[in-house]
This record gives C-alpha cells, structure tokens and sequence, in this order.
C-alpha cells in the first residue's frame, strides 16, 4: 500500500472556502436562520451540565433542611429545563425542515450549473472526456456533496459550537480539571490529522475510481452488441475486474485508516474519563481529611468544599463524555469533508473548463426587400434572411445569406504542431454539390467541421457569403447549417419531436412535408402510433435505416441554405438509397451542399467532386473531368483502388 499512497492526489488549496462561499451565496438567510437553531440547540444539551450540578446542590440542601425547603425551587429548575427542552425541539424541526431545502436547492442549483456550463464547452472537450466520467459529476460527485451540506456540515458546525460551549463551562468550575481535558484535545487532533491525512487520501481517489468504472460499464452497455459479436465477454470481464480492483483498494485504504479513528477516539475519552475521575475523587478526599485544597476556576482560586466541589465533579464527568462524543463526531465528518472535496474538486473542473470562445458579432436575422431594392430587417418570419453585420464606424450593412462559402489556403490540426489537413483551397457557389472522397482519415469530415466551427483553423481563411466566419456568432452560423452525420443521434421523444429538432418553432405540417422530402413519411405511418410513436434508446425499436431517414427528415425541416451530408446513406440499404437520393435531390435543389460519401454512384452529379489525400486535395473537377484524367478517382471508380 506504500506506492499506491505516495500516488493518491491531493485536494486542491482553496476548494473549501470556495465551495463555502458557494453554497451559503445560494441562501445566506435560511443558513443564517439553520445556525441560529443549532445555537439554541446546543445551548440546550449544554446546560443540561449545569441543571446536573444545581439539581444536585438543591438536592444536598434538601438533605440537610428538607424537601419542603427545596421544593420550590426544584421546581423551578425543572420548569426551565422542560422550557429549554421544547425550544430545542422546536429549533430541530425549524434546521431539518429548512435544511431539506437548502440542501435539495443546492444540488438543484449546482446541478445547473454544471449542465450550463457543459452546453458551452467545446467539442474538443468531449472528443478527450469519456461520457461516463461525465455523468460521474452529476451522479456520484453531487452524492457526495449531499452528504457535506445535509449532514457533515451542520453536524461539524454544531460539534464546534457544543465544543466551545463545554470547554467555557468547564473552565468556568475547575481549570485543573480542564487541563485533563485539553491534554486528550491535544491527543485527539493530532490522531486526526495523522490519520485522516492517509484516509483522505484515499478518498479523493475513490471518487476518481468510481468515475473511471461508471465510464467503462457505460461504455460497455453502449457497445455489447459488439462485445457478444465478438465474443470479447471474458476480455471485459477481465478489464472490469482489474479497474473494480483498483476501485476496491481505493475504498479499503480509506475506509481502513477512517475506521481506526472512532476506536482511538474513544480510548483517549475513556482515559481522560477516569484520570478525570481520579483527580475529583482525589481532591475530594483532601477536602474530606480536612487538607485544605483550592480550586482554579475563571471565576479565581477559591478553597474547595465537599459541599460545592461534588456537584462539579459530578457534572465535569458528564461534560468530559460530552465533550468525547463531540470531538469523535468532529473527527467522523472529516472523512466526509474530504470526499465531498474530492467530489467537488471534479465539479469546479468542470465548471472551470474553458469555454467555446465565440467572438463573433455577425448575426443572422430576419430580412425582406424594400421597394428600392434594398435589403432590410424585418421581425415577421419572411423565409428570408440576412447577415447583420455591424462596423466599427457604427453603420451596420445586411448581406443576404445565400450559401457562399471560400476556403483560402487553410491550414488544422487538431493538436498544436500537428497540422492535418494542408493548403485546402476551396470555392463553393450558392447552389452547387461539392463532394469529398478519399481514403479513411484523408481529411473529409474535419473539413466539414471546420466550416461549422466545430474546430477552430490553424491558418488561412474561412468565409460565408464575404464574410470571416470568425467574426459570425457560432450559434447564427450553425443555424444556416443543415447537417446529416452518418452516426445518427435520436433522443427520447416522439418521431414528431425528433424531427422538429431541427426546428424548434417548427408546424406539425412542416415536420411531416420534411419526412416526405426524405421519404421517410411511409415509414413513419406504419409505426404503432405513427408521428406519436416514442422513441427511447436512441431509437433503438427502429433499423439504423429509419433512424438515418429521420436524420435527413431532421436537417431538411430546418430548411438551412447550406447542407452538410457526411455519409448520409452509409447505414442504409440500395434499395432505401435510391428513395433517399429523390429526397436529397429535392433537398439539395438551390442549395450549397457538401456531401461526403464512399459511394461514388451517389455523387456522380455533383458539380465538383475533391479527391483528398493525407490532408490535401490531390484532385478537383466533375466525374468526367476526373474519370478522363485517369487518376486517383479513375482508380477508385474503376476499383482498381480501394477507399479503405
């Protein structure tokens, strides 16, 4: 276990106080009116020391006088203590009602963020993340930081509070007795820092572990259609075992060394108990043999008494376990604390990731044309629309958006220093089909990416219609997008609420005119409940070939000028194919479009097919053009070389 200690992470400095700052900002006065009970509360188990040591000097009174000389003031005492009592009651039901909220408002409240903020991140953020540990912070790390509000963070505080109430009591009846009391603090923060450091070592690593197995069984459910094809079960298995293993030594080692806490706790209480016991017995006989003997109190150094020291010594041996089962309390929540901070080390990465940058100010807008011909901004939906572009000397020109699209010598990479794709030179006209072939990984799909901007060029120029992609809001530009990938993402829902994605706003008559465009309007009839059909596992009571369909039926309701295609037919039959190529030739009609695709039948009509290789175009031209030069395309049409 030595080498795996020295590998535990720790938590960073400052998450504490941020978290802190964090949760009381979401209601700073319902915890206000939370500490204010728990003050009343223990107040009221605090005194309970002091009504021991009245009751018993009353008592001793009785004795001597008799209990109708006390009587009246027994009662009185109890009276106040059946007051204070029902006040704590009350302050209890007030904290656990408000913290109910409090606590259920924040995880609401961080859960928000969290989701906020995961809707602003790049791309790239989830190409290097997996899904799993993505959805660890909403499941295991807000678990954690539930249990911290709810529980570990009322319970430290009213410790410390009962702390600090005992201790003044204590010092207020004998200091020499209180000496005991801070020797087994001195012992007991020292326990926990020696061994809470080593547990919470553990901690933090725990919830990482957890995160990297809820990713590998999420993984595994999404691909175990693979896993049985390939009989790869007693591989997973394995791999499963060994990331559970870790998991498992993680949670030992903590929960091993927080464990030995409560037991060394609870010895040093019983020591000091008893050395507390011997000390008030011991000065108790002094008094008893008539040595005189002085007690140290705040209140100075008086002579002690038999009559007045025995209710102080009665009443310090039921401080000191108090005081025991406080400090053992205070120690138990650390390892809480801990993981909370571990889980919320996970959360403020998150929330901290640096977001998609956008610094466009180019939108797009609603526009008609004036009587003079003039292109000008309308708030009616017109079908026609415009990019507002506004200048630095205050005068904003409109553009019509009409799907032009320049690449000028761009250059990416998706790693720093590691460019992929090189000199890509490209001219799209409003209308015409460019189409994109080569060989896996020759660069097609990031060249789609970068027009959406997905992904940011490392050099060159990008433009739309005349204008830097860079300085159009990525929102606007998406939005005159029309894209169909070929891993298609179906969400739970109805098919009508699948296709209307595409277009929020979108009529129940757009949506259907949409699936007939893609033909996917028969199929869609012969469901169980037609449009209203629910569709949950992605779409998983539908072929891949219907899911494609809705796909297409999806990019074509939202009507976009400009239409992405990346293997659009990939995952669907010859058959289907050709009913979806009459859809996507409606489709595609006055529009600028990008298809990529490893079937060269389906982009023969295109008006200029680029053939890219290792990141660079090594062709351009229409099917005859590129079949004459008996080329790197002649090569693939006539399979005498193969795409893959």
């Amino acid at each position: 276990m030595n080498k795996m200690e020295n590998k535990r992470p720790k938590a960073k400095k400052g998450t504490l106080l941020r978290l802190l700052k964090m949760i009381f900002g979401f209601y700073p006065v319902s915890w206000v009116v939370i500490f204010v009970c728990l003050a009343i509360l223990v107040v009221a188990n605090a005194s309970a020391s002091i009504f021991l040591q009245q009751t018993t000097i009353i008592i001793e009174e009785g004795l001597i006088s008799g209990f109708e000389a006390i009587k009246s003031s027994l009662f009185n005492l109890l009276f106040v203590m059946i007051a204070i009592r029902m006040s704590a009651v009350i302050a209890t039901f007030i904290q656990k009602l408000i913290m109910a909220k409090v606590t259920q408002g924040s995880l609401k409240k961080v859960r928000t963020m969290m989701f906020n903020k995961m809707q602003k991140l790049p791309i790239s953020y989830f190409d290097q993340n997996n899904s799993g540990d993505i959805m660890s912070h909403y499941t295991n790390d807000t678990d954690a930081l539930r249990q911290l509000i709810s529980n570990s963070l009322t319970a430290l505080v009213q410790s410390v509070f009962m702390l600090v109430c005992l201790l003044s009591i204590m010092l207020f009846f004998s200091i020499w007795l209180s000496i005991i009391v801070f020797a087994g603090i001195i012992s007991m923060f020292y326990v926990t820092a020696t061994v809470g450091k080593k547990s919470s070592k553990g901690f933090i690593m725990q919830q990482k572990k957890i995160a990297e197995t809820e990713g590998f069984v999420e993984e595994m459910l999404h691909g175990q259609k693979v896993v049985q094809v390939f009989s790869h079960e007693q591989e997973a298995k394995k791999k499963f075992d060994l990331i559970n293993e870790e998991l498992f030594n993680s949670q030992y080692f903590a929960e091993s060394n927080a464990s030995k806490m409560g037991p060394i706790m609870m010895n040093i209480g019983n020591i000091m108990y008893v050395s507390l016991a011997f000390l008030g017995g011991l000065l108790l006989a002094l008094s008893l043999s008539n040595i005189e003997v002085y007690n140290l109190s705040i209140t100075g150094l008086k002579q002690v008494e038999l009559i007045t020291f025995l209710p102080i010594v009665i009443s310090f041996l039921t401080l000191a376990r108090q005081f025991t089962n406080n400090v053992n309390q205070v120690a138990q929540q650390y390892n809480s604390i801990v993981m909370a901070l571990a889980a919320t080390d996970r959360i403020f990465t998150l929330i901290d990731q640096k977001e998609e940058v956008d610094e466009g100010y180019v939108t797009l807008v609603n526009a008609k044309i004036d009587e003079s011909g003039n292109v000008v901004e309308c708030k009616e939906r017109t079908n026609v629309w415009a990019w507002k572009h506004p200048h630095s000397d205050g005068t904003i020109t409109y553009e019509l958006l009409r799907g032009d699209i320049v690449m000028d010598e761009v250059d990416f990479g998706y790693v720093e220093g590691k460019i992929v794709l090189h000199d890509v030179n490209l001219y799209a006209k409003p209308g015409q089909k460019i189409a994109f072939v080569g060989s896996t990984g020759a660069g097609k799909t990031t060249i789609t990416n970068l027009i959406n901007r997905f992904y940011d060029i490392a050099d060159g120029k990008i433009r739309y219609d005349g204008i830097n992609i860079n300085k159009i809001k990525k929102s606007d530009l998406r939005r005159s997008l029309g894209i169909v990938l070929q891993d298609t993402n179906l969400f739970t829902g109805t098919v009508m609420e699948n296709i209307r994605y595409g277009k929020l706003d979108a009529t129940d008559e757009e949506c259907i005119e949409a699936a007939k465009l893609a033909n996917a309007h028969d199929f869609i009839t012969r469901l169980p409940e037609g449009y209203n059909t629910m569709l949950i596992s992605d779409g998983a009571n539908l072929s891949q070939g219907q899911r494609q369909l809705l796909s297409i039926a999806r990019a074509a309701v939202c009507n976009a000028p400009v239409m992405i295609l990346d293997e659009a037919t990939s995952s669907i039959d010859t058959r289907t194919e050709l009913l979806v190529q009459q859809g996507t030739d409606k489709l595609m009609h006055g529009r600028t479009v990008f298809v990529i695709a490893h079937r060269l039948s389906t982009i023969q009509n295109s008006d200029v097919i680029m053939v890219l290789e290792k990141g660079r175009i090594i062709e351009r031209g229409s099917h005859e053009d590129l079949i004459a030069k008996k080329g790197k395309y002649y090569e693939l049409y006539t399979g005498k070389f193969e795409l893959e």
